[in-house]
């Protein structure tokens, strides 16, 4: 584990542009803030994608709407695991940007996207084939063959998603995250529609089901990336990173470096989100209505996470630039605001979700049995808000540090270690569950999960907050 910044050069002689010493709480939160709230907006909307296709999904058959759960839960694990990955570009342009050394921000990207290329065909591979890992958990015939389908087609855009993500790292470790917005914007206003006629038929197009849902997902991916190439290609500031000019070829180095330092983020990342996203498959031998119901209740903690999310991809930015400039004070000051900002948001949302869960399930789904499943579950959301939030604030100002392989080792300990294994074992073996098993169970789990990662994120955090203060211990 190494302190990144350790070698970069001295920071240019500019002042800040908030302040010439290290600015305070008040500009350190609106900065946080001014760079979160595009990334949430973005993400809320590509988020509601995948809300989207369980609605629409959902108003086609309960069977379809187990066959999304499903499948679009190994779709996001494949996903999140390649682009936790390529999220290594994120520090490594933030540190080059911190350190002024602009000369390396656009072959930063070319090898970025050499390396999403690469890690398209493995994971194109996985989406096109699942049939023996859905055989393997039990996923019932019916839904499999249904999830399989929709795998396939998702399978396509892949290689889009890679892509696109591997810009989205390049564009907010630049601080300028806005574009974001406008790109998830088209992609989700296209998706809408043209998953409910997929899904639905219209006129001589005959009803698709879930297949629809993964058709749509495979071509707005292409068409987001498309829309972030134009943007490149037409916005006069990227011009001095010489992006189309001076294109690279692979470089084993550089892809090496992306990889030591993204293979852990991208198996942290993985683990996080398996521990909710394969639920799905272990409870599916309980049956469609229990898979759907967690379905349900997944989005919306997906959706709520995506606040904290913001907040700490705006942290490690921030981070990676003041360690970029051997800034260790601001570092230290940003990630103190950005945890007081984020758990405060979290709380709210926790005490807002609780007030309104009744109209906000009778929202996702029409199925009685489904509802009642959902309403069960929705209380676990909402008391791990506080936890969740600081072990995610904590893990990205960790990247931001370049720090990486511990808190891959803490994810795995607390998300797979307690929160799937436990969960399986308070789901099938405990009590009354013998008999009659409760997807509940995962939920306790994961409860347990968070407020344990919390505790170790926060322990680590402060250790080597302590060591750059010992570095600059004159500020």
């Amino acid at each position: 584990m190494t302190v990144a910044g350790a070698t970069s050069k001295a920071p240019s002689a500019q002042p800040s542009p908030v302040a010439p010493s290290v600015p305070g709480a008040l500009a350190i939160g609106r900065q946080l803030l001014h760079h979160a709230w595009p990334v949430l907006v973005a993400q809320l909307l590509s988020m509601s994608m995948m809300v989207a296709d369980t609605l629409i999904a959902g108003h086609y058959s309960t069977k379809d709407l187990a066959a999304v759960a499903v499948g679009s839960g190994l779709y996001i694990s494949v996903v999140m695991l390649l682009v936790g990955i390529l999220q290594s570009v994120a520090p490594t342009v933030a540190h080059h940007v911190g350190a002024d050394r602009h000369d390396e921000i656009g072959p930063a990207l070319h090898q970025g996207f050499w390396l999403a290329l690469m890690l398209a065909v493995p994971g194109t591979l996985l989406l096109a084939h699942p049939e023996a890992l859905l055989a393997r958990v039990g996923v019932p015939a019916d839904v499999a063959a249904t999830a399989s389908s929709y795998m396939l087609a998702t399978a396509f855009g892949l290689p889009a998603v890679l892509l696109h993500r591997t810009f989205y790292a390049f564009i907010n470790a630049l601080g300028r995250p806005r574009v974001l917005m406008a790109i998830s914007f088209i992609a989700t206003s296209t998706h809408i529609p043209l998953a409910w006629f997929l899904t639905h038929g219209l006129g001589p197009l005959p009803a698709l089901g879930a297949l629809g849902c993964g058709i749509s997902t495979a071509l707005v991916s292409w068409l987001g990336f498309a829309c972030a190439l134009a943007y490149l290609w037409r916005t006069p500031v990227y011009r001095r990173y010489r992006i189309f000019e001076r294109w690279q070829p692979p470089r084993a180095r550089a892809i090496g470096s992306l990889l030591r330092l993204g293979v852990p983020m991208g198996l942290s990342t993985f683990i996080e989100i398996t521990s909710f996203t394969l639920i799905a498959l272990f409870v599916a031998r309980i049956g469609a209505d229990a898979v759907a119901g967690h379905r349900v209740v997944a989005n919306l903690a997906a959706l709520v996470y995506m606040l904290p999310l913001a907040m700490s991809i705006a942290t490690l930015v921030l981070v990676g630039q003041a360690a970029g400039a051997r800034d260790w004070a601001r570092a230290r000051a940003t990630v103190r605001v950005s945890l007081w900002l984020t758990c405060a948001f979290a709380v709210t949302i926790g005490i807002a979700l609780w007030l309104v869960r009744g109209p906000v399930i009778a929202l996702s789904t029409s199925d009685p049995a489904v509802r009642a499943v959902a309403l069960g579950l929705i209380f676990y959301i909402c008391i791990y808000q506080l936890s969740d939030a600081i072990q995610t604030v904590a893990a990205h100002a960790l990247r931001g540090f370049k720090i990486t392989l511990l808190p891959m080792l803490l994810h795995t300990v607390c998300f797979w270690g307690i929160g799937l294994a436990g969960g399986y074992w308070l789901t099938y073996h405990v009590g009354a569950r013998t008999e009659q098993p409760s997807v509940a169970g995962f939920w306790e789990a994961s409860v347990a999960a968070t407020i344990l990662a919390s505790v170790l994120f926060g322990l680590l955090l402060r250790s080597v907050l302590r060591r750059h203060r010992e570095l600059d211990p004159g500020r």
